[in-house]
């Protein structure tokens, strides 16, 4: 169930009724409603998928008290290492075997000698890299002793798999997010109505600027080898605004809804495009995960604290690690390579870069559009379909072709480059006075909501339902 859909704008409103005038006045049995609206919402792209999430639940639930009740080390160590491989093992077994069996098929081919076995037909469960995480962190935090784990199978399960930040994060940690579903909630308008702007902006985000521009970037990409070399910059720079007018948009979608049930989620982008080097862009950019890689992945291996030598390979190893875990291609891993690369002067120098400045002077404008170009050349490894196109890609920018331009072609693409134009532009100005008054996210007044609606029946309500990007992850 998308929440750019039909059915979802059905299904938000009966929840929402059942929650607060039916359910309201027993907390157990509003999380059981959350659990049942959170599997139905999930299923709705395939039930038999379930399984894999109640599983899951069970497992970390069941970790999670053994491993608080147990004081011998190697009986910890064990039962940790049962939750990760669990967990991990679900994960690399629907995203990754075909990949590593296909990286093996095609290393011995190039040996000349036949690997024995095959790829397989296997369908990726939506957004099992999001709560494979979520539950992980939980035990984790118990091993660490940092949680208690809780006794509440039902609020546990409720945490696991809600509904809102179920299938593309926010990423939430036990230590956030578990209290709140142990609390007596209360309606709150203030929090329901900047709930409700926050998803009116996550729409905008998602129908205006992403949906537009995707019909442009799709087009392009499919076409690169013909396309000159303005066209393959505009695809280039589209898709940069694209990936994260989706993403962002979903997450915003995700903290209203969220805040509509009484529920505070994670802020997980802050304006990561007015960055002025990499090391403040991943701390704006999809911050769920890149602290969740800091806190059990960075960390646990040295961090900054060992010789310079290793804290580059820790970052090298960080970042490869959060491309794989964004797709079973090479081009992941080699976009994660690509921002390690671009972190090292950060790591080296970081006393010497500038992070929070925001005053607009020529020095901090050039800083932000270097910054861009480098992440969005990154980005067409991200987008490209393998590592190849993707250099080839990139060569064709430089070398000024004058063939043909997506302006050239009809009518509708000149009209989804002009609506996501508006959008950006919108977008651009909006993000540059909430960062400017040091805001987490924007706010808006009642005129501007309007026009924004306005905006999103006028340039966007009328396409094809598109898919969330980050659904495939």
């Amino acid at each position: 169930m998308f929440f750019n859909s039909i059915e979802f704008s059905i299904f938000l409103p009966i929840i929402f009724f059942l929650y607060w005038f039916i359910t309201n006045k027993n907390l157990k049995i509003q999380n059981v409603l959350i659990i049942i609206a959170s599997y139905i919402f999930y299923g709705w792209w395939d039930w038999r998928f379930l399984s894999l999430i109640i599983f899951s639940t069970l497992i970390d639930y069941s970790i999670g008290i053994l491993l608080y009740k147990e004081n011998n080390d190697r009986k910890r160590k064990l039962l940790l290492w049962i939750s990760i491989l669990v967990n991990i093992g679900f994960l690399g077994y629907f995203k990754y075997y075909n990949f590593f069996v296909d990286s093996f098929i095609s290393t011995f081919s190039f040996f000349g000698a036949n690997a024995g076995f095959s790829s397989i037909n296997i369908i990726l469960p939506v957004g099992i890299s999001f709560y494979t995480f979520q539950t992980l962190s939980y035990t984790i935090d118990i091993y660490k002793r940092k949680l208690k784990p809780t006794n509440d199978i039902i609020s546990f399960g409720a945490f696991v798999c809600f509904f809102p930040q179920l299938v593309a994060g926010p990423i939430e940690r036990a230590t956030h997010l578990l209290p709140q579903f142990y609390k007596k909630r209360h309606f709150d308008c203030k929090q329901a109505i900047s709930g409700v702007n926050l998803i009116i902006w996550g729409l905008f985000k998602k129908m205006v600027i992403a949906d537009n521009a995707a019909l442009i970037v799709n087009g392009i990409f499919a076409n690169y080898t013909n396309e000159s070399s303005l066209s393959l910059l505009t695809g280039m720079l589209l898709f940069s605004f694209q990936i994260y007018c989706d993403f962002s948009g979903y997450s915003d979608i995700a903290i209203g809804v969220s805040r509509l049930f009484g529920f505070d989620l994670m802020n997980n982008f802050k304006f990561p495009y007015f960055s002025k080097n990499i090391r403040e862009f991943w701390n704006r950019w999809h911050i769920s995960l890149s602290t969740w890689f800091r806190d059990y992945l960075y960390i646990p291996l040295g961090g900054s604290r060992v010789k310079k030598q290793r804290g580059l390979l820790n970052i090298f190893i960080v970042f490869i690690v959060s491309g794989l875990w964004h797709g079973a291609n090479w081009t992941f891993v080699f976009w994660g390579f690509l921002h390690a690369l671009f972190f090292v002067p950060n790591f080296l120098f970081k006393d010497k870069i500038p992070t929070r400045n925001y005053h607009f002077n020529i020095k901090n404008l050039i800083l932000i559009l270097i910054n861009f170009l480098l992440v969005s050349m990154a980005w067409i490894f991200f987008r490209a379909e393998n590592i190849s196109d993707a250099f080839q890609y990139l060569k064709n920018i430089f070398l000024f072709t004058d063939g043909q331009t997506f302006f050239k072609k009809t009518n509708s693409y000149l009209l989804m480059t002009i609506n996501a134009s508006i959008g950006i532009l919108f977008l651009i100005i909006a993000e540059y006075r909430a960062m400017r008054k040091d805001k987490s996210e924007i706010k808006f007044s009642s005129a501007t909501l309007i026009v924004i609606i306005i905006l999103i029946f006028l340039l966007g309500v009328f396409k094809d339902q598109s898919n969330f990007i980050y659904f495939q992850f």
